[in-house]
């Protein structure tokens, strides 16, 4: 298990959910991915799409504007 870093910080809509995935597809199961982010949309759509392609979801921390959502990848992307 690895633990990832993403800057999505001062990306709107839809940007952070596909630098995401673009992320998540580079990793292995079993791997973290930490997104930093600011868009509030991010709060509900990380999540979702992480649901839709069978990732876990662990802890989602806001400070400011500042919103670290942290992706654990179950299942390798094709």
């Amino acid at each position: 298990m690895s633990e990832h870093e993403l800057d999505a910080r001062n990306l709107l809509c839809p940007l952070p959910v596909i630098r995401t995935q673009d992320a998540v597809k580079k990793l292995q199961p079993g791997d973290r991915l930490h997104v930093h982010c600011t868009d509030p949309g991010a709060l509900h759509d990380i999540p979702t799409w992480c649901r839709i392609n069978g990732h876990g979801v662990g802890d989602i921390v806001q400070q400011g504007r500042e919103i670290v959502i942290t992706v654990q990848v179950v299942a390798g992307e094709d």
